[in-house]
Parts: C-alpha cells; structure tokens; sequence
C-alpha cells in the first residue's frame, strides 16, 4: 500500500511538473482558455494566436461603437495573412447593450457586419468585475480598463502588450495602424 502510494505521488508530481512546463513557455496574456461564442468549442489562446499580433475587443451589438466591427472585419482581412488576429468579446459590462443570448450576438455580427474574425463567449472587462484576461491586459496597461465597448488591446507576437485604445480610437485609426504594423514587423 505504502509503495503504491509512493508511485502515484511520484506520477502526480512528473505530471505536475511537465504541466507547468508546457504552460511556462506561454506568455501570462495568453495563457486564458475561452469558449467560443454561441458553441462549446474551447480554445487555449497560447495554442492559437502564440506567435501572432493579437487585437483584443470587448464588443457590443447595440452600442454607438459597434459600427467598428466593420473596421476590425478590414484589419483582420488585411493583416491576417502577416500574423494577425482580431479576437472579439461580447460584454454587457456598458449599458447593457449586448443580446441576452450568444446565439443572437453572433448572429448579428455575422448578418450585420460579416464578422469573420473569431469571436469568444460573452465576458465581463470592466473593472471590479473583468474576467482574468481583461484583468491581465488592464494591469499590463498600468490599470487601463476598458471604460466603455470596443476597447482594444494590442499583443505583439512575444505576448507583451504594446497597445491599449479606448472606444473613440477606431479600427481605421492610424495610430492602431502604426502599432499593428510595427508589432507584426517587430
């Protein structure tokens, strides 16, 4: 009994270990898994963007801003195929103006604006309320939380954040241009 007890302390701890090593090599911004919006597939953002430019969103289907979806659409199509990723992320944060159901927001993204861009399960990015990965870009961005929707955060392909933009700074904004630009270069 005492040896067999032995063996699997000693296997839970390679386990263990070897775990916390294929999670090492994952920068922390990146290191969230997350569902899909309106679907049950899960995907560990190290896994999928690692390497790549990533733009992260807090969206809303009702909202003022929500017109950028169609400039993040155009990012996405043209940085793609250099290392990019959009990555979208309903929130009811900011008055409320996301649908109730995941299947009505993506619906709408997709009819509305032809959002091709992957979009992830409704969260919450608002301070005091924001789900790890908004917590970890806000504090990566010395406190700057998402203040409304569509606030987007800019990962290079080492996983450090090199850009953070509130609502009023749009997709087509030349700032975000020159940040996307210089990161996939980078």
């Amino acid at each position: 009994m005492k040896l067999k007890l032995i063996g699997i302390l000693a296997f839970s701890m390679v386990t263990l270990m070897n775990s916390s090593h294929t999670h090492a090599s994952c920068p922390a911004l990146l290191d969230h898994s997350v569902r899909r919006l309106a679907g049950e597939q899960v995907d560990r953002l190290c896994d999928v963007y690692q390497g790549q430019v990533v733009m992260v969103v807090n969206t809303a289907s009702k909202c003022g801003f929500t017109p950028q979806f169609e400039g993040l659409e155009a990012l996405y199509q043209k940085y793609r195929d250099q290392g990019f990723a959009v990555l979208g992320f309903p929130s009811q944060d900011f008055g409320g103006q996301e649908y109730a159901s995941e299947e009505q927001a993506a619906e709408f993204c997709t009819l509305t604006y032809g959002v091709k861009f992957p979009m992830y399960a409704t969260t919450h990015a608002k301070k005091g309320k924001a789900d790890p990965l908004f917590e970890g870009l806000a504090k990566a961005a010395d406190g700057d939380y998402p203040s409304w929707n569509f606030h987007k955060y800019i990962i290079d392909r080492n996983g450090q954040l090199v850009g953070s933009f509130g609502s009023f700074t749009g997709p087509s904004s030349g700032r975000i241009k020159r940040v996307i630009e210089s990161a996939l270069d980078g």
